[in-house]
């Protein structure tokens, strides 16, 4: 009988990219290749204190059992306990010879001038940490081509492009498409999270354009991922206040200039398994990014979500968007930094020919089932893995020293 590959995951949290490239891969790899693999799932592996007076210091007498139990050490991004600790993960599994796995979709090595955590991540030496993570980890996966070729001169192990995908069996990613209130009106949705400050920029005021050109009657505005509104007992809005403030700019910004009756909402953040369902309330997606290498370095898991529901992408030509976005055919891409009237023009276009946006939706619907479907994309990750495996028996057996020099590309 083969020896099962055994991995401990290690994310480094249970939302956004943990999701989308530890968990959600985890769970499909053990759903479909139980016999050749065998997970532990561990938010804390090197045993720091999570709670209590000695809270952020490290346990006396930790055994690390997860840890030596692993054929694999598999993390990704920065740990919620900090950048050391991600760092920590990476040399005591070196310490007990693991092959070790870092995984990310996000060029933590270049984040810009005006993103929130820019200045934290300038005054913590977040950047160098990755760079060491990068430089000590045997196997180093991103999203797309871009953003290995950024990361590359910084890896001392094997570099490879995983693509973000979905479980498309969750019940999030099946639920019947809403019926709009009107049947000539198409609701524009645009998803994100607390770092799209200036990203948002680039829409500023669209919405009332697009408004004026086409009538508010004909269209509707929904913008996702508003923290809940839920307050204490005195009042006070629950969670970090600053999120709060973060989406009344991005209310502030996008609608700038409306004014007369709101066509337009703010839905609250959902649980990465839920999320899914956000889309079957909407028509057309955007997607607006300001150019810089942080950006241009995203994978393209807008497409992957908006092409489930046979929803066209409009998107700002930055990153990957151009290898499934095609003008005309699956949504539209606008020139990065380009002046609003483009977004106001293309938008426009969409609202008069919904006919034109339901081909497009369905368009780009074949290209998701083709290549984001997590159930084909694990196969991928499981490649991977075995050889990896086979690289571990090779040291074990003393057949001399692999050579990671090598990049390896699983996206074909």
């Amino acid at each position: 009988m083969t020896k099962k590959l055994k991995i401990l995951c290690a994310p480094a949290n249970e939302g956004g990219c943990s999701y989308y490239r530890i968990i959600a891969p985890m769970r499909k790899i053990a759903e479909l290749y139980g016999d050749q693999v065998e997970f532990r799932y561990n938010l804390n592996p090197l045993g720091i204190v999570e709670t209590g007076e000695g809270k952020g210091t490290w346990e006396e007498d930790f055994d690390f059992a997860d840890m030596k139990w692993a054929d694999i050490v598999w993390c990704n991004n920065i740990s919620n306990w900090g950048g050391p600790y991600t760092a920590r993960i990476v040399g005591k599994a070196k310490e007990f010879g693991k092959f070790v796995h870092f995984d990310t979709d996000d060029l933590l090595t270049d984040l810009y001038e005006g993103h929130r955590l820019y200045d934290v991540y300038k005054e913590r030496g977040l950047e160098e940490i990755t760079k060491f993570i990068y430089n000590n980890s045997d196997l180093v996966t991103v999203t797309q081509r871009k953003f290995a070729e950024r990361v590359k001169p910084f890896c001392g192990g094997v570099l490879a492009i995983v693509k973000n995908a979905i479980d498309y069996e969750l019940p999030a990613w099946n639920v019947p498409k809403v019926t709009p209130q009107r049947k000539k009106m198409l609701r524009i949705g645009w998803a994100g999270g607390i770092h799209h400050e200036e990203d948002v920029k680039e829409f500023a005021g669209v919405p009332n354009l697009v408004n004026g050109r086409v009538g508010r009657e004909n269209c509707h505005w929904g913008f996702y991922g508003a923290p809940l509104q839920e307050k204490d007992e005195q009042g006070n809005l629950k969670g970090d206040q600053w999120q709060h403030e973060v989406w009344k700019n991005y209310k502030k910004i996008m609608l700038q200039g409306f004014k007369g009756s709101p066509n337009w909402q703010i839905y609250n953040a959902l649980p990465p398994d839920n999320y899914g369902g956000i889309y079957s309330q909407i028509d057309l997606a955007i997607a607006p990014l300001q150019m810089n290498a942080f950006n241009d370095s995203k994978s393209e898991i807008k497409v992957a979500e908006c092409g489930r529901y046979k929803i066209p992408l409009i998107a700002s030509d930055v990153g990957c968007y151009d290898e499934t976005i095609v003008n005309g055919k699956t949504g539209y891409l606008i020139p990065a930094n380009a002046p609003k009237s483009e977004w106001v023009k293309v938008l426009t276009k969409c609202l008069k020919n919904p006919k034109h946006v339901k081909e497009m939706g369905e368009n780009l619907h074949k290209v998701t089932e083709q290549y984001f479907d997590l159930n084909k994309v694990v196969k991928h990750r499981l490649d991977l893995y075995q050889q990896a495996f086979g690289l571990i028996h090779g040291r074990d057996n003393g057949e001399g020293k692999v050579d990671f020099n090598t990049e390896w590309e699983f996206n074909e």
